[in-house]
């Protein structure tokens, strides 16, 4: 009977795929010849019917050209995903977002240069104009939405709405930097876009973009989602593994809010929206000029972002591009404009690499077109035999990252300077200078240059060719045994209205909530420690006059400063 059963499963999941496969048999075969058999054995790993899936859309000169499903929407039920699976693209939604913004700005009710707080008052007066553009080129200073959510207490699996996240955004007294100043990736950003459309044009920001975007392209299964009980017929759930990949769990996603994220499509339609960027039906050419255009820095700089899109050269071949991540799903839009192609594909698989599954696509199909990575005049340095350093040792020591938290640790062995990143393998660095190193074994170009700035050593690195990193020398507290008495305590933060309860147990330094696992802290340098919590990432203490510790400050790559002050001590 179990035999029978499973027959059973296998036939009908065939025949639901092959429904998918009869309805696109035209667009397979205009011209792709052995492609798809390529295409087939490149999604092999997700073809099963036991697995979590993919699903892929190709677009050429203006025309779907592949489509097709593989894997399983639902382990549970057995349901096969096809191309009009509905899945949620997180990320991906950025871009709807702006072109939103950008549709109510050509119809003359906004401007991209707009100050946020003509449409949000609310939101603190930071001494900075924070406008539109800011928001949707991630260079506004904000504080990710993401991280303040977790130092709050939120579990990963609470549900999200919008009037929440903007209450803990509108409680913010500070910015990480000065609006323009850096690019750091920003969710926040997009929340108060979202929150700007629904102000100025009176609808939800699911309504609006059902009535001006889905709707006049015929994308009739997709929407914003900003109802987390709301039901979605075919979609697709998400799944993750075990360390052997032979048992699967599933993910949950309560999210609500919508802007950075929520949208829900199929391949089917996004194609639709893809083909858009090249021949508008909503919008006009103007703006879609506008978002393909790279953002500007206050320094003038570019760096490789645009609005809700990223731009970049890959294999010689402009692409315009953007990912997303959200549960254990993963997504990928990249469109090539000077060919004519774009590539999109879907998973439910937490493992999946959506952003390197469709470069291995648009391989197969500009292979002829692509080139190897053309040289600037820095990628031409290469080792010298006759560059000799007078003694390495000079630059042996700890460096301290302050904007990413890292540790670096420079060190001689065999005649050879390493370099290891947070504790990790350390990796050669080869001489193409006086003081000038380039890293062997990384994959990608990463240099470092060494300098002194009075009695202190600084680390710059560049990872192609961007803006230098800096590192500074430090002394390190590593391994080393401290008292952490006067470290304890309950300390309150008023921006976000939550506290922790800081202990020492086992000999470590651990911090509470009642809603969270422990974070263990490791020393780092004086008053400073590092959490193993990605949203507690570093930790600086506060003393006052007398040298008592008064506070502490939390940050994250994406948020920076949060204070807590002290309250209370431990006993």
């Amino acid at each position: 009977m179990k035999m029978i059963k499973t027959a059973q499963f296998c036939v009908l999941f065939l025949l639901l795929n092959g429904v998918c496969q009869e309805a696109i048999g035209q667009k397979t075969s205009l011209g792709i010849g052995n492609l798809e058999f390529q295409l087939d054995s490149l999604f092999s790993d997700y073809s099963s019917p036991n697995r979590p899936g993919a699903a892929i859309s190709v677009i050429k000169k203006g025309k779907v050209v592949f489509q097709k499903g593989y894997g399983s929407a639902n382990l549970e039920y057995g349901i096969p995903i096809t191309t009009s699976t509905v899945f949620p693209v997180a990320s991906l939604s950025k871009q709807f977002t702006v072109f939103s913004i950008l549709l109510l700005a050509d119809q003359g009710k906004l401007s991209f240069d707009d100050d946020v707080r003509k449409f949000i008052p609310e939101l603190n007066d930071f001494g900075e104009t924070i406008t539109l553009r800011h928001l949707a080129a991630h260079t506004s200073g904000l504080r990710e939405e993401h991280d303040l959510r977790y130092i709050s207490g939120w579990r990963y699996d609470d549900v999200v709405i919008r009037g929440q996240i903007l209450t803990l955004i509108r409680n913010q007294k500070k910015l990480n930097f000065r609006p323009g100043e850096h690019h750091v990736y920003c969710n926040t950003g997009f929340t108060l876009l979202a929150e700007v459309v629904e102000r100025v044009s009176g609808q939800s920001f699911a309504e609006f973009t059902k009535s001006n975007i889905f709707d006049p392209l015929k994308m009739t299964n997709s929407l914003f989602y900003d109802n987390h009980e709301r039901l979605i017929k075919n979609r697709a759930y998400s799944y993750w593994s075990d360390s052997e990949g032979k048992v699967f769990y599933k993910y949950g996603l309560n999210e609500g809010n919508v802007g950075p994220t929520g949208l829900f499509t199929t391949i089917e339609d996004l194609s639709i929206w893809a083909l858009n960027f090249s021949d508008p039906k909503v919008g006009n050419t103007d703006i879609i000029s506008q978002m393909n255009t790279l953002a500007t820095l206050r320094n003038g700089r570019t760096f490789g972002g645009a609005y809700g899109q990223y731009i970049n050269e890959y294999k010689g071949l402009p692409q315009i591009y953007h990912g997303g991540s959200i549960a254990g799903f993963r997504t990928y839009l990249g469109r090539f404009p000077d060919q004519g192609f774009s590539v999109i594909v879907f998973s439910n698989s937490e493992g999946a690499d959506a952003n390197g599954l469709s470069m291995q696509v648009a391989e197969l199909f500009l292979k002829q077109s692509m080139t190897s990575k053309a040289p600037t005049p820095k990628d031409k340095e290469v080792p010298s035999p006759k560059i000799r350093i007078k003694n390495l040792r000079d630059f042996e020591g700890y460096y301290w990252d302050d904007e990413r938290f890292h540790t670096s640790q420079v060190y001689v062995k065999n005649d050879t300077l390493m370099w290891s990143v947070n504790g990790g393998i350390g990796r050669p660095l080869v001489p193409i200078g006086s003081n000038y190193f380039k890293r062997l074994n990384s994959g990608i170009d990463i240099k470092v240059r060494f300098d002194i700035e009075g009695d202190a050593k600084v680390l710059w690195m560049t990872i192609e060719n961007s803006i230098p990193q800096e590192m500074r020398e430090f002394e390190p507290l590593i391994d080393k045994k401290e008292d952490y008495a006067e470290f304890t305590g309950r300390f309150f933060s008023e921006e976000l209205n939550t506290s922790y309860t800081f202990l020492v147990e086992g000999g470590q330094l651990v911090a509470k909530h009642p809603r969270l696992n422990s974070i263990h802290l490791t020393p780092v340098k004086k008053d400073m420690f590092s959490g193993d919590a990605s949203f507690f990432k570093n930790i600086k203490y506060e003393r006052d006059t007398n040298n008592s510790v008064v506070g502490l400050w939390v940050s994250t790559f994406q948020s920076k400063n949060l204070h807590f002050r002290k309250i209370s001590f431990s006993k």
